[in-house]
């Protein structure tokens, strides 16, 4: 993250600033001139979202805040705000602003946490980048409610969003399934995290027929990555345990995709991205809970020794799976990852996936849609975590009669369901692969943006690394 975010000592006031207010009264200390307040009030009746005073040498943004709604909504509105003031800051090409604010901790840090998601460009192969660069640097921070150690953990959020954007927005050819071990590793290292990566021997070893399948039209070897963070103290006596889908490119296979819905399909692990950005929150912030991450990891291309439609591949556990489409691959890879899952005695699984295009044409990108096992309380959590920061889920049934479609005439199941509720069928084909609480997202909308949506930049997007971090936050009683 590039912007250096700090509590401010003492006020500025002839800074470039922000100010967050809820009626014009409490603007006396901007100490506007009278065609100021005359030009604000008049902004402020066409309901503006913010209001910009340039004076000659001080640029001033005025944002009241609308207490309508509810407090999720309201915070949204905030981030919105806080990602439209930032533009109006950079497009000043200026360095440093004042953040003033008399509203309370989670509606100052909604705004701020718009501001510095809003930031976010990769610029890594742009010849020009110096020239394209935000020009913010520095925000301070004048708040009665926000502690020095909320504004820390709002800038772990923060980069750990980042890195998980950094992640989905390589392309292949500079991360694959090894580099983005070597890169988690490096992660690991920096939040005390401890990191495991299996190199194809021991995934052979184990026997992970799905990873190993899905591999073998690749040049290069998969991978399985376990992120563990295990505090001294944890409040809980089982582990939490996200599963990321680390598809590092996706062709299809030899169930190729056509050439447009191949664009961007470097974005197929992000679900992976996700996880390896949460557990480094996590880990960095210090939360006294158990939590482990686990991305199997693998590219998915047509070869000579591709798998094709029609194998039979026994899985991690001993299922065999009759293989009907091989762009139905991160299913295979995800089945593995939760049979091992086991091996731990979860107290919940959550697995996060650019799973089926299904999810995405049922809600498109505005939510992920989630399905649970055995997890009617947890999910209710999740779901109020993800109401918070806005990544929220739309529960699809998990009904036995959806399991009906995956029934083989040769095999234990099919890797595919029909036309017809792909997004659910995938679900049930992971179910059959746990034996705990279980709840699974599909991310295939939020995941990667053609377009740029207020601080959800265009690209890669790290959506599920603030779910994962609040949802444990809030099992820490924090």
């Amino acid at each position: 993250m590039d912007i250096k975010i700090q509590k401010a000592a003492r006020k500025a006031p002839t800074a470039d600033a922000v100010y967050l207010f809820k009626a014009i009264n409490d603007l006396k200390e901007v100490k506007l001139s009278r065609d100021e307040l005359s030009y604000v009030r008049k902004e402020l009746k066409l309901k503006r979202k913010l209001v910009v005073v340039n004076r000659f040498r001080q640029n001033l943004v005025l944002v009241q805040v609308r207490h309508d709604g509810s407090k999720e909504a309201q915070y949204e509105a905030l981030r919105k705000q806080g990602n439209d003031a930032l533009a109006v800051f950079n497009k000043a090409r200026l360095k440093h602003v004042m953040v003033y604010s008399s509203e309370t901790k989670d509606l100052t840090l909604a705004f701020i946490e718009g501001m510095l998601l809003g930031d976010y460009q990769f610029l890594k192969y742009v010849k020009e980048a110096d020239e394209k660069e935000n020009s913010m640097e520095e925000i301070s921070v004048w708040s009665k409610d926000v502690s020095e150690e909320d504004i820390e953990i709002l800038s772990i959020i923060t980069e750990a969003v980042y890195n998980a954007r950094d992640f989905v927005n390589e392309p292949l050819s500079s991360l694959n399934a090894v580099k983005f071990a070597e890169e988690i590793k490096k992660l690991g290292a920096a939040c005390h995290a401890k990191v495991e990566v299996f190199n194809k021997k021991k995934i052979e070893s184990l026997r992970m027929g799905g990873l190993l399948a899905v591999n073998k039209g690749s040049i290069d070897p998969p991978t399985f990555t376990i992120i563990e963070w295990k505090p001294k103290k944890p409040v809980n006596k089982k582990p939490y345990i996200f599963v990321g889908k680390g598809v590092m490119y996706d062709t299809g296979g030899l169930s190729l995709k056509p050439s447009n819905f191949m664009d961007t399909m470097k974005c197929d692990m992000s679900g992976g991205a996700a996880v390896a950005g949460a557990l480094y929150a996590i880990a960095k912030a210090g939360l006294p809970v158990h939590v482990i991450g686990m991305i199997p990891a693998t590219d998915n291309r047509p070869d000579g020794n591709a798998y094709v439609p029609g194998d039979i591949i026994t899985m991690l556990d001993g299922s065999t799976v009759e293989v009907l489409n091989t762009d139905a691959e991160g299913r295979m890879i995800l089945a593995d990852a939760l049979a091992y899952a086991k091996n731990y005695d979860p107290e919940l699984v959550i697995d996060i996936a650019t799973l089926t295009g299904a999810a995405a044409r049922a809600i498109g990108a505005n939510a992920m849609v989630g399905m649970k096992v055995k997890a009617e309380r947890q999910f209710s959590e999740l779901q109020k975590a993800a109401n918070k920061v806005h990544e929220r889920i739309v529960e699809f049934p998990m009904w036995d009669e959806y399991k009906e479609m995956l029934k083989s005439p040769i095999a234990d199941l099919k890797n595919i369901g029909g036309a017809e509720a792909g997004a659910i069928t995938a679900g049930k084909f992971l179910e059959h692969f746990t034996d705990y609480p279980y709840i699974h997202l599909d991310i295939a909308g939020p995941a990667f943006l053609a377009k740029r949506d207020s601080y959800r930049i265009e690209g890669g997007t790290g959506v599920g690394v603030r779910l994962f971090f609040e949802f444990i936050r809030s099992k820490a009683g924090m």
